[in-house]
C-alpha cells in the first residue's frame, strides 16, 4: 500500500497513538515503514539564557525519556521491527512533521487527535495545524 508513513505521536500521551498504530499498521502491510515522530518543545533561549547548561542536561533527560517511549511504543506494532524507525526532535510540532515528511518523501501522516472540544473544533490543535499545512495525505484517526 503506501511505503513510508510518518506517524508524529506524542509519548506522554499514548492514548491518541494507541488509536493510531492498527491503522498505521494496515497501511504499512506489504512492506512499508512507519516513522514514529515525537516532537518536544524547543526551549526559548532568550528566556533561559544564563542557564544554557541546565536546560541542555533537562532537553538530554527529556529526548532520553521519550526515546524510551518510542520504543515501547514501537514494539506494539505486530510488524518486523526494523520498519519501525523512532525519532525525537525539538521544535514547533506543525514545522517538525511537515519537514520530517518532506525529508522523508513521506507517503502519508497518520495521527491520532483527541475528541472534539469548543477550542479545537472538529480535530485537536496539533492534528488540524498538521493537516493546514500538509503537502500530502493525512489519516486523522479518532
Amino acid at each position: 500500500m503506501y511505503q513510508t508513513i510518518l506517524m508524529p505521536v506524542d509519548v506522554f500521551e499514548m492514548d491518541l497513538s494507541d488509536k493510531a498504530i492498527r491503522h498505521a499498521e494496515f497501511l504499512a502491510q506489504q512492506d512499508g515503514r512507519i516513522h514514529l515522530l515525537h516532537v518536544m518543545p524547543d526551549a526559548s533561549a532568550m528566556m533561559f539564557r544564563g542557564f544554557a547548561s541546565e536546560m541542555r542536561r533537562f532537553e538530554d533527560h527529556l529526548r532520553q525519556e521519550a526515546e524510551d517511549k518510542l520504543k515501547t511504543l514501537a514494539s506494539h506494532f505486530h510488524i518486523a521491527p526494523e520498519r519501525v524507525i523512532t525519532e525525537t526532535r525539538f521544535g514547533n510540532v506543525r514545522d517538525e512533521v511537515n519537514a520530517a515528511a518532506k525529508e522523508l518523501q513521506a507517503d502519508v501522516i497518520v495521527v491520532g487527535s483527541r475528541n472534539p472540544s469548543i477550542t479545537t473544533h472538529l480535530l485537536g490543535s496539533n492534528a488540524a495545524s498538521i493537516i493546514r499545512y500538509a503537502r500530502i495525505p493525512v489519516l486523522v484517526v479518532r
